[in-house]
């Protein structure tokens, strides 16, 4: 057997640049690069195998290693989890910076390979600068910390080890059932230990891409629960535009007239003005999809999760029956659903064959109400100086092209988005609502620019997301990648502020105003955003920040655009109810009718089966 004598870490890198998919019928490599902050942990080991490398697994150097797996994390999820970003970092808080993404990507089941530095697997020096030691487990470090978020976690104590943790960690993340984020915590010594590894182990592979078909007598129960509907309705998630089943999504629904709504990871799937589409579903959702949801005798999910916002707390279709197609078993038996296990676009394409000629009852639901009340949310004066986020919403959509990219996480804005966006094609709303993280905004925007240079990316923010984490503005420069960054600036966290006052609570340590301090920060964003090396301005009414949105259009790099906002106004058409618990006792009034009507909305919740 012929053997190559490499490091540990070298022969990981050049195993990694060797796998390969197919993406539009070209065969490219399945990792795009690697984004690396170095320290003692991984610069010796990982980053000399990373520079010999460069050429066929490009290194980005971040600000900040959660930014950079947001990064990473929002490519893979632009890509349609078909390709996918490694990062590495040191030991300890290099690493434990990862895990917070790491949550990200495995709530929203997206691939990201995360190679942490660890501990001296020999433990001679220990214990080692940025060590973690757990007094009852000498095992212990700081990446265990991944075990809980990762789809698949494996520690390389040994040189030889990776010549099965690698292959693994791979077949996990390219599964659709499984995808998710692998964690290779990579002990520091053992990187730079050689070891002869068999040459065929870095023959060039190619991937191919698994899709999943349904079990006949599980889609047959469908097609029979479709047909003996009649009030049906489809759920679109995300995980049908991750299977690209969009197309025939549409033709299932063109074919039989079955009306389709759609969750915050499925938004995008049938253009916003298609005949057979509702618009968004659940605590966010349009009138119209919510209003079929509630009145439907059959809900059928593609692709989702059935998270609370998208059940309404399950009190939005609680006693209806319900189907889950997921090719995930875990989700498709949620809520006690008849599961149909399988591909979303495999089982799409079997219901069209064994639908044909059938048509699916009209179901009630004013379309045409609701896209006229998006339009007077959306609608505002020019001079009006503080604009609520649904206004600034519409100016952003009158700025851009049918074509845009806008990307959110949290805070009002991902709720205003859900039932406002007009999404023109797929791809072209990016939200990461599994997780709502805070700070993912900027650098998730970074990820989908590298995903789709061609696409103006424009990233909503707010002002408390943007405090976060801003630093991957500067990356954004330094890369060429050119970002319209809306910083919308409610002077704290609204969101919060308007659900802490609606559960009966007055306003505290949320707004700044609110806040026990001393001084209020008169922060300027726009010059903080310049300080990155960004063009930026702060524009006072909505007509002057249209205008702004023109030259931001216009420039050659990434472009902040600051507008104050009305921290208490809220869309009010749409929506559901969700579920936040409120005090059961209380001294205060207000708290006491809260818990009141909370508990009127807790009598119709769906309970567990």
């Amino acid at each position: 057997m012929t053997t190559i004598r490499l490091t540990a870490a070298q022969a990981a890198v050049r195993w990694l640049a060797a796998q390969h998919v197919v993406v539009d019928g070209a065969e490219v490599p399945y990792f795009a690069g690697c984004w690396a902050i170095f320290g003692h942990g991984n610069v010796a080991g990982i980053g000399e195998a990373l520079h010999a490398s460069r050429e066929v697994l490009p290194t980005w150097r971040a600000h900040n290693e959660q930014g950079m797996a947001h990064a990473a994390i929002a490519y893979a999820k632009q890509m349609r989890r078909r390709r996918a970003m490694i990062c590495t970092t040191s030991i300890g808080p290099g690493a434990t910076n990862l895990v917070t993404a790491a949550a990200v990507a495995h709530v929203n089941r997206i691939p990201v390979l995360f190679m942490p530095g660890d501990v001296f697997a020999s433990r001679r020096p220990d214990p080692v600068l940025q060590q973690v030691e757990a007094f009852g487990d000498g095992t212990v470090t700081a990446n265990d910390c991944f075990r809980p978020v990762s789809r698949f976690f494996d520690r390389i104590t040994r040189p030889e080890q990776i010549l099965d943790a690698l292959p693994k960690a791979l077949a996990t993340m390219l599964d659709p059932a499984t995808c998710g984020p692998a964690t290779i915590a990579f002990c520091q010594d053992v990187q730079a230990e050689a070891f002869d590894y068999p040459a065929a182990f870095f023959d060039r592979r190619l991937w191919k891409a698994r899709r999943q078909p349904a079990d006949a007598g599980e889609i047959a129960a469908l097609v029979e629960a479709l047909k003996a509907s009649k009030r049906p309705l489809i759920v679109s998630g995300g995980g049908v535009l991750y299977s690209q089943a969009e197309t025939e999504l549409i033709a299932l629904a063109e074919a039989t007239g079955l009306k389709i709504a759609e969750t915050q990871g499925g938004k995008g799937a049938l253009p916003w003005d298609h005949p057979n589409t509702l618009g968004s579903i659940g605590v966010t959702g349009s009138s119209a999809a919510n209003e079929a949801a509630s009145n439907a005798d059959l809900i059928v999910g593609v692709g989702t999760r059935l998270q609370d916002f998208t059940t309404g707390s399950r009190s939005l279709f609680p006693d209806r029956r319900l189907c889950q197609v997921n090719v995930q078993a875990f989700d498709a038996h949620k809520h006690g659903a008849e599961p149909v296990v399988g591909d979303a676009r495999e089982v799409i394409e079997a219901l069209s064959v064994a639908l044909a000629g059938w048509r699916a009852p009209e179901i009630a639901a004013d379309v045409s109400g609701w896209t006229a009340a998006v339009d007077a949310a959306t609608a505002g004066p020019a001079d009006k100086t503080l604009p609520s986020d649904a206004q600034v919403i519409g100016a952003v959509q009158r700025s851009m092209g049918e074509d845009a990219i806008v990307v959110c996480a949290a805070g009002g804005l991902p709720s205003e988005l859900h039932k406002l966006w007009r999404t023109a094609r797929p791809g072209g709303y990016h939200l990461e609502y599994g997780f709502s993280c805070m700070g993912y905004e900027i650098a998730g925007g970074l990820g989908v620019k590298m995903a789709e240079p061609d696409r103006e990316v424009v990233v909503m923010v707010g002002d408390g997301s943007y405090l976060m984490l801003n630093s991957e503005l500067a990356t954004s420069v330094m890369m060429g990648c050119k970002l319209i960054v809306a910083l919308l600036d409610n002077r704290g966290f609204g969101c919060i502020d308007r659900l802490q006052q609606a559960t009966g609570s007055p306003g505290f340590n949320n707004l700044l105003v609110d806040s026990l301090h001393a001084i209020l920060p008169d922060i300027d964003f726009a010059a903080h955003a310049r300080s990155l090396g960004a063009i930026s301005e702060h524009v006072a009414t909505l007509g002057e920040f249209e205008a702004a949105m023109v030259r931001a259009r216009a420039a050659d790099r990434s472009y902040v655009v600051v507008i104050d906002t009305d921290p208490l106004t809220t869309t009010e058409a749409g929506g559901w109810w969700w579920d936040v618990a409120v005090p059961e006792v209380s001294d205060r009034p207000h708290v006491n009718a809260a818990r009141s009507d909370y508990e009127q909305h807790i009598r119709s919740k769906r309970e567990l089966p």
